[in-house]
């Protein structure tokens, strides 16, 4: 998954810059202007995923015979970063040329909300929406409850907080919660790449309420793997003036291995402080948030001293794009349908999801309820979307992800680091590690008095 540190880039007003201005609230979804030109119904090794259909029923809220309302959740009043508009503009305009879902278009609804305003957008989602697909918002977990008590499924792009990640009807791809999703990346830093860091490990985090877990969870995972913590700082979320000081402290404590959980805006400053006191870390971890070309391009010299790396947790590099039907597919498409938009990793979060709805949903048929679309979507042991990612299994809600893989950012921009993939771009098999703090459970069906024979 991303990490979930983009709440906290929102939170500190530092997402902003490489957004554009929000849409309406509901998205068009006949394709507009696209060129006229044979549309494939094919996406990847996924055959026939839209197409033309006779429904004749409307067994479920949001479904007619003619059309499914779904909810994308989006902060994009706050950010400004229409990436999950954008990815469902694209899906639904192709989707919806080829026939919608066996004759059902897709109508997205954009709920957005402002940062702050989870739970009302959800209460509306509630009141319209057949299931949520493709989105994501910085404080899910206030939505969370009232998401299970309407019985709403989720596929979102993105999971944030400890009442969300996890939480029941939802079908997330990024691993189960009890788990380190980064084990592996974090094992060839430390034992492979740098094993000499292992004895002096930093971590620095925006003061969020987001993050607190995460840099937890952090620490637990680190020591399990025999690192030394040598340096635990915060830095305010309205932002930071002057890095010296944090980059003073962090050379003083001989830090060798850094990981930065915040908005890539203040790692690149934090970079350029560091270069220029000149002292080089073994290691950053700039975390899959900064998996954007407009990282290198704030980074710049210092990404000729400093070795940043990302884990992409199993999602196909973009920049290898032509090794990928599915990827390349994707970058057709956005042409087609939105040439002016970024293609993002969280927006290829957000068509995984799309892709897991559309097959779940067309298996359906003329009955499709969020029974059957749950149901469906959970039988999958293996999913890939098509190839856009390495396999997941996704017929038991808590299970560790198998796959990575890691970026390098260079001057020339994110590569494929040199971390031995053993299967494709991934590696695969990588070790995992549970939990054993107390950080929260994710929310379930019982917690709002209700079980699966309620949803029908």
């Amino acid at each position: 998954m991303l990490r979930p540190v983009a709440a906290f880039a929102a939170i500190a007003l530092l997402a902003a810059g490489c957004g554009r201005s929000g849409t309406d609230n509901e998205e068009p979804s006949e394709g507009g202007g696209a060129k006229s030109r044979a549309v494939s119904a094919d996406f990847g090794d996924l055959k026939n995923v839209c197409g033309p259909g006779s429904p004749t029923k409307a067994p479920e809220q949001g479904v007619t015979k003619d059309a499914i309302d779904v909810g994308v959740f989006s902060d994009v009043g706050f950010t400004k970063n229409p990436e999950l508009e954008d990815a469902a503009k694209v899906f639904t305009s192709w989707c919806n040329e080829l026939g919608g879902i066996k004759g059902r278009k897709l109508v997205p609804h954009i709920r957005d909300t402002k940062m702050l305003e989870v739970r009302q957008r959800m209460l509306e989602s509630c009141k319209q929406d057949f299931a949520l697909v493709g989105g994501s918002a910085a404080l899910d977990g206030m939505g969370t409850k009232d998401r299970l008590s309407c019985l709403l499924p989720d596929f979102p792009a993105q999971v944030s907080m400890v009442q969300n990640n996890g939480s029941d009807l939802q079908l997330t791809q990024t691993g189960g919660p009890s788990y380190n999703r980064y084990q592996g990346y974090w094992s060839w830093l430390l034992k492979s790449a740098y094993p000499r860091s292992k004895g002096s490990v930093g971590i620095i985090s925006g003061d969020s309420p987001v993050t607190k877990a995460l840099v937890a969870q952090g620490m637990e995972s680190m020591k399990a793997m025999g690192a030394t913590i040598a340096y635990n700082d915060l830095y305010p979320a309205a932002g930071v003036s002057d890095w010296t000081p944090y980059a003073q402290s962090i050379k003083s404590k001989g830090v060798k291995g850094l990981v930065f959980y915040g908005d890539f805006t203040s790692l690149a400053k934090l970079e350029q402080i560091l270069t220029g006191i000149n002292y080089k870390l073994d290691w950053i971890d700039a975390n899959n948030n900064a998996y954007l070309p407009q990282f290198i391009k704030l980074a710049g010299p210092s990404l000729k001293f400093q070795n940043n790396f990302a884990d992409l947790s199993g999602i196909h590099p973009l920049e290898t794009a032509s090794d990928s039907p599915a990827t390349k597919k994707v970058l057709d498409l956005y042409d087609k349908y939105a040439p002016d938009a970024d293609l993002t990793l969280n927006a290829l979060r957000g068509f995984t999801g799309w892709l897991l709805f559309a097959k779940a949903a067309g298996s359906c048929g003329d009955d499709l309820t969020r029974r059957c679309v749950y149901d469906a979507a959970r039988k999958e042991t293996a999913w890939t979307a098509g190839g856009l990612q390495a396999p997941v299994d996704l017929s038991k809600n808590d299970v560790p992800l198998d796959c990575f893989n890691i970026e390098k950012a260079t001057p020339d921009g994110w590569k494929p680091a040199d971390f031995k993939p053993n299967k494709g771009p991934y590696s695969c098999g990588a070790p995992t590690y549970k939990f054993t703090g107390g950080y929260g459970k994710p929310l379930t069906l019982t917690d709002v008095g209700k079980s699966m024979n309620d949803v029908k």
